[in-house]
Formats: C-alpha cells, structure tokens, sequence
C-alpha cells in the first residue's frame, strides 16, 4: 500500500513507530463487512432465527454483525427490500449507537447522506418525535430519502440546505444533533483506496475549515441540555480533537461527555491541541489495528442549561385545516381499514399527495426539503392508491388484506422486478383490490388483486436489477 509521505509522517506522529508498524500491518488483513439490524421492523433475536447467513456479533453495537462479502451478498435477499437491515461498516455503526436518542426526542443528522446513521436514529425513536435528516447535495438527499422510506420510518423531514440557512427555523430546536462530517477519510484507506487519491487532493488542512463552520453553525440548532455527537472516518488531529477544542472555545457551554466504552477504544488525544484540554481524553478514537473496523473518532457533547419539555403546538396538518374540514371519502375508507389510530389533524393534503405529519413542526418557507412526514399516498379520480412508503410502515397485521410469500419463493423476486403474479393459491378470499405483499410476514409494497392476478404495485424506482 503505497500512503502519502505526508500522512505517513502524521501518523508516526500520532502513533509512534512501533505501533505504526502495527497499523501498516492492517492493510494486509481483509476488510470487515457489517450488517446493522433494523429494529424498527424486526427484533435482533428474530432476524437471527431467519438470517440467510452465518453472521458474527460486532461486540460493541447490540444491533451490528460481521457477515463474509466475499461470499454472501445481502443487497440480493429479498430481507434487504423488506428493510430488515442496512449494510454498513462496523466502525460506522458507532455514532449512530452512542448518541443517546430516546422515543419522542426531535433529532437532527446534519450531513446524513446516503443514511446509515440516520436510519438507526430513525429506529430508535420508535415512531415518536422527528428526525430531521439534512444533506447539502439533493441528489445524495434523495438516496437518503428512500433509505428511510426503506427502514419504514415516517416521522421524518428530509432536508437539503446548508447547517446556517437552518438556523433560523431551528434554533434551539432540537434535543439530539450527529455531525458525522465531511473529513478526508484517513481511517478509510484500508476499505477504500481511492480515498488516498481524495486525500491528496482535498487533505485535513481544507476539511477543517468546513467541519469547523458545520460544528458551531449546528450548535446553535440544539437545545439547552440537549447532546451532540461529533464524528469523522479520519486520524488527523486538526479534524477530531482541534475541532473540538475550537467549538470549546467558542461555545462555552458545551462540554465533553464519557462515551460508553469498549476494550478497543483508545482515549482522544488532547496533547495534539494548543490547549491540552484534558476533557478531549473523553473523546474516543477507533484505529483498524486494535478492533475489527475501519478508523473512526468520536466526542460526545452536552449543551449546558436545563433541557426543556417542547411546547404545545397547533398539530402541523392545521395549516392546510381548509382541507381537512371534509376528507375524500375514498381516504377516509382506505385509512379506516388500517388497524392503527390516525390522527385526522396530521393530516396534509397538497394537491393529490396525502401525507402524516409529525407534530411541532416549524413553517418551512423558504428552505429546501425533499419530504415533512409519511407520504401515505395519492388522490385519484375518486379513489386513494397508497404509497411505497405506506407499505413499508405498516406491518403486516395492521393491513386486513396480505399475500405472505416465503423468501424462497420465485414469485418474491418477480414481484421486486415489477411483475403481474398469479396468486391463486395465497388469494384465498378473491376480494379485489389492494393486498400488501409480505416475504416471511415483513411488507415489501403493494399489489392490486383482479381475479387470481397481482397487479404490481411495487415502486418502479426501488424494482430488483439483475445486473
């Protein structure tokens, strides 16, 4: 592996000869292939009686597993489109884990893109509270977006702007915030050699400045009380503990949490920073040749103050209230069959989108979003079809009409590829219309049933490709 000079004598810096040599002897080791369970959808312990293969616990994520990906592919398992789990580095799995999110907090991911750590957020406030999920780039967004349509998550905003244009319509807004920023991606080598060419052209001294404006722009988003986590993929000093010590000074009233260990963390570094702050050595550091996982650092931060209850609001559906006083029939009908509670205010119709709306939300004029809430579905020439995001909320018994398949089944696979299916021996009650189709009890989308055929519902931009 032929490294920079330059980031060679950085990390003899860092580490010190002798356990340089240790970290260069990692290159020469395979690269770790994790799988992280969705938990809104399936318990650890039930994925494990169904997983297609052998898996190996990642020790320090209660929800992550080591799986082989030089012989086990789970992106092709029908379990993937039903959202039981996300493919995602071991090391990574780590912020996501260690922020403290509880059901009903109001949550920001910052640079959230493609949605790995947002997707465990997203689970882990059990449809209770927001997730708002941000990414500067749209295109990246809209991959975001459907990974947490993916995961079945619905109380969300996807959003697309800058952390500082937030400011206004967020301040003091939010109870837990992740900055997973940009860096130059040092602890990636191992896993992704093209980062050493990224590295030569855009290095610690560039990313800095932006994880610096990121980090203290974001701060004034959360709320008094409220916790943050910082984290990159790289070693540079300038990017993990200098960061820190700069937002530190700035913004007195943050100070450095204890992160729940692990026997492979090593201590931050804080004799790599002016100050020496001895707080820095609460900050956590991931290095490939003391744990099965790429590089990674971590700083757990508290804002100080007392964290306040969010106050009552008008729900968010009552700014469209003109089109809630008499709701289309053919909604109404189809919600009503839905063994789930809804809340009529959360409704928002605009044009012939449906959607369900958390609670709490600010007026988002003048901001760039991708989606605010559940997209339930669309209004039709007098009737409702229901969306991919809707299939990939419910679970199979709250919908009265279902086609269960086993994974193995042939007809799984036609159906993720768009085709019509004939289901004369699952359609036992011959009603018409909308059927949820499930593989091994778990919703893939929707399907139209016309006699003993399925017509295909299933979203064409999530549909199976061969290649």
């Amino acid at each position: 592996m032929n490294l920079p000079e330059s980031f060679e004598h950085n990390m003899k810096h860092l580490l010190g000869e002798e356990e340089y040599r240790a970290y260069l002897d990692c290159f020469d080791e395979p690269r770790h292939y994790g799988l992280r369970v969705n938990t809104a959808k399936i318990s650890v312990d039930d994925f494990l009686k169904i997983a297609p293969w052998p898996l190996e616990k990642v020790p320090w994520i209660s929800n992550g597993f080591y799986y082989d990906g030089e012989n086990c592919h789970p992106a092709k398992h029908p379990y993937y489109f039903a959202g039981l789990y996300y493919l995602q580095e071991p090391s990574a799995m780590t912020p996501a884990d260690r922020l403290p999110v509880r059901p009903g907090d109001r949550v920001l991911d910052v640079c959230a893109a493609p949605g790995g750590k947002a997707t465990e957020l997203g689970a882990k406030l059990k449809g209770k509270g927001l997730l708002a999920a941000n990414d500067l780039s749209s295109s990246r967004a809209k991959g975001l977006l459907k990974n947490l349509e993916l995961f079945g998550i619905g109380n969300i905003m996807v959003l697309s702007e800058e952390p500082g244009k937030l400011i206004p319509y967020f301040r003091e807004y939010f109870d837990k915030i992740l900055i997973d920023a940009p860096c130059s991606g040092e602890g990636m080598f191992r896993k992704d050699r093209k980062m050493v060419r990224a590295w030569e052209e855009h290095g610690p001294e560039k990313k800095k400045k932006i994880q610096r404006s990121i980090i203290t722009q974001t701060a004034e988003m959360l709320k008094p009380g409220g916790m943050m986590l910082y984290s990159t993929c790289t070693f540079s000093p300038e990017e993990n503990e200098q960061t820190i010590e700069y937002l530190l000074s700035v913004h007195p009233e943050f100070d450095v949490c204890e992160i729940e260990g692990y026997e492979g963390f090593r201590p931050g570094m804080p004799e790599m920073t002016e100050s020496n702050d001895e707080r820095l050595r609460k900050t956590v550091r991931i290095f490939p040749h003391h744990m099965k996982g790429e590089g990674h650092f971590l700083a757990l931060l508290k804002k100080a103050g007392e964290s306040r209850v969010h106050p009552v609001s008008e729900k968010s559906g009552s700014r469209n209230r003109a089109a809630l006083k008499k709701l289309p029939e053919e909604l109404t009908s189809f919600l009503s069959c839905i063994d789930r509670e809804f809340d009529y205010d959360c409704l928002d119709i605009r044009g012939e989108k449906v959607y369900y709306m958390p609670e709490g939300l600010p007026p988002l004029n003048g901001i760039r979003f991708l989606r605010t809430g559940l997209l339930l579905g669309e209004l039709k020439k007098k009737r409702f079809e229901p969306s991919q995001a809707l299939a990939m909320n419910l679970r199979k018994e709250e919908f009265p009409f279902t086609l269960d398949f086993p994974a193995d089944d042939e007809r799984v696979i036609k159906y993720l590829k768009g085709d019509t299916l004939d289901v004369e021996d699952l359609a036992s009650p011959k009603e018409k219309g909308w059927y949820l189709v499930c593989v091994d009890g778990y919703p893939l989308g929707f399907g139209k049933l016309a006699g003993q055929m399925l017509k295909n519902k299933y979203l064409p931009g999530w549909r199976w490709q061969s290649s």
